[in-house]
Protein backbone atom coordinates (compact mmCIF):
# COMPACT_ATOMS: atom_id res chain seq x y z
CA UNK A 1 0.00 0.00 0.00
CA UNK A 2 1.50 3.14 -1.19
CA UNK A 3 2.25 6.03 1.62
CA UNK A 4 0.34 9.21 2.17
CA UNK A 5 1.09 12.74 0.82
CA UNK A 6 -1.71 14.46 2.65
CA UNK A 7 0.07 16.04 5.31
CA UNK A 8 -1.59 15.95 8.85
CA UNK A 9 0.75 18.31 11.03
CA UNK A 10 3.97 20.51 9.53
CA UNK A 11 6.39 21.79 11.71
CA UNK A 12 9.46 23.11 9.92
CA UNK A 13 12.62 22.43 9.78
CA UNK A 14 11.73 19.28 12.51
CA UNK A 15 9.32 16.86 11.28
CA UNK A 16 5.77 16.71 9.19
CA UNK A 17 3.55 14.15 10.27
CA UNK A 18 0.78 12.33 7.44
CA UNK A 19 -2.59 11.11 7.47
CA UNK A 20 -1.13 7.96 7.50
CA UNK A 21 0.74 8.45 10.81
CA UNK A 22 4.36 8.33 9.01
CA UNK A 23 7.27 11.14 10.19
CA UNK A 24 9.25 12.50 8.01
CA UNK A 25 12.44 14.23 9.55
CA UNK A 26 12.86 17.70 7.55
CA UNK A 27 16.31 18.03 9.30
CA UNK A 28 18.98 14.84 9.71
CA UNK A 29 22.24 14.68 10.53
CA UNK A 30 24.29 11.69 9.47
CA UNK A 31 25.20 9.54 12.35
CA UNK A 32 29.13 8.25 13.18
CA UNK A 33 30.47 4.36 14.44
CA UNK A 34 32.05 4.44 17.65
CA UNK A 35 35.54 4.79 17.02
CA UNK A 36 39.33 6.30 18.26
CA UNK A 37 39.33 9.80 17.24
CA UNK A 38 43.12 9.68 15.28
CA UNK A 39 44.20 13.15 16.19
CA UNK A 40 42.73 13.24 19.92
CA UNK A 41 42.96 10.11 20.96
CA UNK A 42 39.49 9.88 22.13
CA UNK A 43 37.65 6.95 22.04
CA UNK A 44 33.69 6.08 22.21
CA UNK A 45 31.86 3.15 22.72
CA UNK A 46 27.56 2.96 22.36
CA UNK A 47 25.39 1.85 25.65
CA UNK A 48 22.32 1.01 26.22
CA UNK A 49 21.21 2.09 29.36
CA UNK A 50 17.65 0.10 29.85
CA UNK A 51 17.03 -3.12 27.26
CA UNK A 52 13.82 -2.05 27.26
CA UNK A 53 14.04 1.19 25.98
CA UNK A 54 16.18 0.16 23.10
CA UNK A 55 17.62 4.00 22.86
CA UNK A 56 21.14 3.92 22.67
CA UNK A 57 23.90 6.27 24.40
CA UNK A 58 27.63 7.05 23.32
CA UNK A 59 30.66 7.34 26.17
CA UNK A 60 33.25 9.28 25.19
CA UNK A 61 36.88 8.83 27.05
CA UNK A 62 40.00 10.90 26.79
CA UNK A 63 43.36 9.76 25.96
CA UNK A 64 44.87 7.43 28.74
CA UNK A 65 48.41 7.15 29.36
CA UNK A 66 48.31 4.00 31.24
CA UNK A 67 51.81 4.06 32.88
CA UNK A 68 50.20 7.43 34.51
CA UNK A 69 48.75 6.54 38.11
CA UNK A 70 44.81 5.37 37.90
CA UNK A 71 42.89 8.36 38.42
CA UNK A 72 38.87 9.15 38.08
CA UNK A 73 37.63 11.56 35.41
CA UNK A 74 34.86 14.71 35.89
CA UNK A 75 32.11 13.39 34.34
CA UNK A 76 29.61 15.51 31.51
CA UNK A 77 26.14 14.40 30.95
CA UNK A 78 25.29 15.85 28.02
CA UNK A 79 21.06 15.91 26.40
CA UNK A 80 21.31 16.69 22.79
CA UNK A 81 18.42 18.89 21.22
CA UNK A 82 16.36 19.33 18.47
CA UNK A 83 12.75 19.97 19.50
CA UNK A 84 12.27 16.75 21.15
CA UNK A 85 11.91 15.07 18.07
CA UNK A 86 15.28 15.12 15.89
CA UNK A 87 18.59 14.35 16.86
CA UNK A 88 20.68 12.22 18.36
CA UNK A 89 24.31 11.03 20.89
CA UNK A 90 25.25 9.37 17.98
CA UNK A 91 25.65 11.63 14.77
CA UNK A 92 28.03 14.34 14.05
CA UNK A 93 26.76 17.17 15.09
CA UNK A 94 27.44 15.71 19.02
CA UNK A 95 30.35 13.71 18.06
CA UNK A 96 31.97 17.11 16.78
CA UNK A 97 30.80 18.84 20.32
CA UNK A 98 32.15 16.73 22.74
CA UNK A 99 35.43 15.72 21.22
CA UNK A 100 36.81 19.28 22.04
CA UNK A 101 35.45 18.98 25.49
CA UNK A 102 36.55 15.81 26.34
CA UNK A 103 39.61 16.41 24.73
CA UNK A 104 40.66 19.94 26.57
CA UNK A 105 39.09 18.97 29.82
CA UNK A 106 40.26 15.60 30.34
CA UNK A 107 36.98 14.48 31.42
CA UNK A 108 34.65 11.26 30.46
CA UNK A 109 31.30 12.36 28.43
CA UNK A 110 28.02 10.47 27.87
CA UNK A 111 25.45 11.97 25.88
CA UNK A 112 22.14 10.69 26.76
CA UNK A 113 20.01 8.79 24.38
CA UNK A 114 16.21 9.07 24.55
CA UNK A 115 12.69 8.22 22.73
CA UNK A 116 11.96 10.98 20.69
CA UNK A 117 8.41 12.48 19.98
CA UNK A 118 5.67 11.82 18.33
CA UNK A 119 6.49 8.35 17.81
CA UNK A 120 7.09 8.67 21.88
CA UNK A 121 4.99 11.63 22.77
CA UNK A 122 6.70 13.42 25.96
CA UNK A 123 7.47 13.08 28.65
CA UNK A 124 8.90 9.94 27.29
CA UNK A 125 11.82 11.84 26.98
CA UNK A 126 12.33 13.07 30.69
CA UNK A 127 11.43 9.71 31.56
CA UNK A 128 14.51 8.22 29.55
CA UNK A 129 16.61 10.88 30.78
CA UNK A 130 16.60 10.30 34.65
CA UNK A 131 16.37 6.69 33.71
CA UNK A 132 19.95 7.36 32.08
CA UNK A 133 21.16 9.37 35.07
CA UNK A 134 20.14 6.83 37.55
CA UNK A 135 21.91 4.10 35.66
CA UNK A 136 24.85 6.31 35.98
CA UNK A 137 24.84 6.92 39.35
CA UNK A 138 24.31 2.72 39.90
CA UNK A 139 28.38 3.21 39.51
CA UNK A 140 29.09 5.01 42.73
CA UNK A 141 30.53 2.40 44.09
CA UNK A 142 32.69 0.98 41.08
CA UNK A 143 30.29 -2.20 40.82
CA UNK A 144 27.79 -0.76 38.34
CA UNK A 145 27.43 -2.27 34.27
CA UNK A 146 29.58 0.03 32.46
CA UNK A 147 33.88 -0.77 33.16
CA UNK A 148 34.46 3.08 31.70
CA UNK A 149 32.57 4.52 34.77
CA UNK A 150 33.82 2.05 37.13
CA UNK A 151 36.92 2.89 36.32
CA UNK A 152 37.42 6.49 35.16
CA UNK A 153 34.57 8.54 36.19
CA UNK A 154 34.50 10.41 39.71
CA UNK A 155 30.60 10.64 40.31
CA UNK A 156 31.17 13.31 42.86
CA UNK A 157 32.38 15.72 39.48
CA UNK A 158 29.51 15.81 37.26
CA UNK A 159 28.35 18.48 35.43
CA UNK A 160 25.20 18.68 33.01
CA UNK A 161 25.25 20.09 29.45
CA UNK A 162 22.11 20.54 27.35
CA UNK A 163 21.66 22.79 24.33
CA UNK A 164 17.95 24.05 22.93
CA UNK A 165 15.17 21.72 24.28
CA UNK A 166 18.06 19.24 26.14
CA UNK A 167 18.25 22.43 27.92
CA UNK A 168 14.74 21.63 29.53
CA UNK A 169 15.54 18.15 30.01
CA UNK A 170 19.10 18.75 31.76
CA UNK A 171 17.43 21.25 33.84
CA UNK A 172 14.58 18.80 34.54
CA UNK A 173 17.60 15.75 35.58
CA UNK A 174 18.82 18.51 37.74
CA UNK A 175 15.89 19.21 39.72
CA UNK A 176 15.29 15.82 40.06
CA UNK A 177 18.68 15.05 41.03
CA UNK A 178 17.80 17.81 44.67
CA UNK A 179 14.68 16.13 44.95
CA UNK A 180 16.12 12.39 44.89
CA UNK A 181 19.43 12.48 46.40
CA UNK A 182 20.95 10.09 44.16
CA UNK A 183 24.62 9.59 44.06
CA UNK A 184 25.39 11.58 42.03
CA UNK A 185 27.39 15.45 43.00
CA UNK A 186 25.78 17.39 39.95
CA UNK A 187 28.30 20.61 40.21
CA UNK A 188 27.00 22.34 37.27
CA UNK A 189 24.75 23.33 34.74
CA UNK A 190 25.69 24.49 31.08
CA UNK A 191 22.12 25.58 29.41
CA UNK A 192 23.17 26.41 25.65
CA UNK A 193 20.52 28.39 24.13
CA UNK A 194 17.73 27.24 25.86
CA UNK A 195 14.36 26.29 25.14
CA UNK A 196 11.57 26.90 27.41
CA UNK A 197 7.86 27.37 26.82
CA UNK A 198 6.46 30.41 26.72
CA UNK A 199 3.15 32.37 27.91
CA UNK A 200 1.74 31.38 24.17
CA UNK A 201 1.14 28.03 23.53
CA UNK A 202 3.85 26.31 21.07
CA UNK A 203 1.74 23.93 18.87
CA UNK A 204 4.32 21.63 18.21
CA UNK A 205 4.84 21.28 21.63
CA UNK A 206 1.21 20.58 22.07
CA UNK A 207 1.07 17.86 19.33
CA UNK A 208 4.15 16.34 21.03
CA UNK A 209 3.00 16.53 24.84
CA UNK A 210 -0.72 15.23 24.27
CA UNK A 211 -0.76 16.25 28.27
CA UNK A 212 0.64 19.79 28.49
CA UNK A 213 -0.58 22.92 27.64
CA UNK A 214 2.88 23.89 25.92
CA UNK A 215 2.99 27.04 27.86
CA UNK A 216 4.87 28.56 30.65
CA UNK A 217 2.35 26.79 33.35
CA UNK A 218 4.04 23.47 32.53
CA UNK A 219 6.76 23.31 35.14
CA UNK A 220 8.00 20.59 33.24
CA UNK A 221 8.56 23.06 30.14
CA UNK A 222 9.07 25.74 32.50
CA UNK A 223 11.16 26.67 35.91
CA UNK A 224 9.21 29.60 36.15
CA UNK A 225 6.24 27.30 37.00
CA UNK A 226 7.84 24.53 38.48
CA UNK A 227 7.57 24.43 42.75
CA UNK A 228 10.62 22.45 43.05
CA UNK A 229 12.65 25.01 41.26
CA UNK A 230 14.59 25.70 44.87
CA UNK A 231 15.24 22.17 45.39
CA UNK A 232 17.63 22.40 42.02
CA UNK A 233 20.72 19.61 42.62
CA UNK A 234 23.96 21.75 41.58
CA UNK A 235 25.68 24.91 42.82
CA UNK A 236 25.95 26.30 39.67
CA UNK A 237 24.45 27.30 36.24
CA UNK A 238 25.88 28.90 33.50
CA UNK A 239 23.44 30.19 30.81
CA UNK A 240 24.17 30.97 27.23
CA UNK A 241 21.97 32.84 24.57
CA UNK A 242 22.69 34.17 21.14
CA UNK A 243 21.91 37.96 20.12
CA UNK A 244 20.15 37.08 16.69
CA UNK A 245 18.18 34.10 18.45
CA UNK A 246 14.19 34.02 18.75
CA UNK A 247 14.21 31.97 21.65
CA UNK A 248 17.34 34.49 23.45
CA UNK A 249 14.27 35.95 25.73
CA UNK A 250 13.58 32.57 27.17
CA UNK A 251 17.39 32.77 28.46
CA UNK A 252 17.25 35.33 29.94
CA UNK A 253 13.70 34.89 31.69
CA UNK A 254 15.40 31.40 32.87
CA UNK A 255 18.39 33.96 34.34
CA UNK A 256 15.73 35.91 36.13
CA UNK A 257 14.14 33.30 37.59
CA UNK A 258 16.87 31.36 39.13
CA UNK A 259 18.21 34.53 40.40
CA UNK A 260 14.83 35.29 42.13
CA UNK A 261 14.45 31.53 43.45
CA UNK A 262 14.85 29.81 46.70
CA UNK A 263 17.85 28.08 44.80
CA UNK A 264 20.67 29.91 46.27
CA UNK A 265 23.24 28.89 43.66
CA UNK A 266 25.61 30.86 41.48
CA UNK A 267 24.34 32.13 37.38
CA UNK A 268 27.31 32.94 35.12
CA UNK A 269 25.27 34.55 31.95
CA UNK A 270 27.32 34.72 28.37
CA UNK A 271 25.88 36.67 25.62
CA UNK A 272 27.40 35.09 21.97
CA UNK A 273 27.20 38.68 19.53
CA UNK A 274 25.89 38.45 16.35
CA UNK A 275 25.22 34.88 16.14
CA UNK A 276 22.11 32.81 15.78
CA UNK A 277 20.54 29.50 17.68
CA UNK A 278 23.39 26.87 18.26
CA UNK A 279 25.93 28.11 15.90
CA UNK A 280 28.67 26.82 17.72
CA UNK A 281 27.09 23.45 16.52
CA UNK A 282 27.37 23.80 12.73
CA UNK A 283 29.98 26.36 12.71
CA UNK A 284 32.66 25.12 15.55
CA UNK A 285 35.79 26.52 13.66
CA UNK A 286 34.47 29.60 13.84
CA UNK A 287 36.39 32.27 15.76
CA UNK A 288 33.39 32.83 18.05
CA UNK A 289 32.52 29.48 18.81
CA UNK A 290 36.43 28.91 20.09
CA UNK A 291 35.51 31.58 22.51
CA UNK A 292 32.53 30.13 23.91
CA UNK A 293 34.70 26.37 23.58
CA UNK A 294 36.75 28.39 26.22
CA UNK A 295 34.67 29.61 28.39
CA UNK A 296 32.42 25.97 28.65
CA UNK A 297 35.61 24.41 29.30
CA UNK A 298 36.99 26.73 31.97
CA UNK A 299 33.22 26.22 33.75
CA UNK A 300 33.70 22.37 33.66
CA UNK A 301 36.88 22.38 35.07
CA UNK A 302 35.52 24.43 38.19
CA UNK A 303 34.15 20.91 39.10
CA UNK A 304 35.50 19.70 42.70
Amino acid sequence: MASSTEIAHDFPPFIRVYTDGRVERLLTTPRLPPSTDPVTGIQSKDVIISPELGVKSRIFLPKINQLDPPQKLPLIIHVHGGGFCIGSPLNIVTHSFLTPLVSQTHAVAISIGYRLAPEHPLPAAYHDCWTAVQWIASHADGSGPEPWINDYVDTGRVILVGESAGVTLAHHIAVQAGINKINLDINGLIALHPYFSQKEPDKMIQYLYPGSSGSDDDPTLNPCSDPDLGKMGCSRVLIVVAEMDYLKPRGVGYKETLEQSKWGGNVEFVENEGENHCFYLFNPSSEKAKGLYQTLISFIKQAN
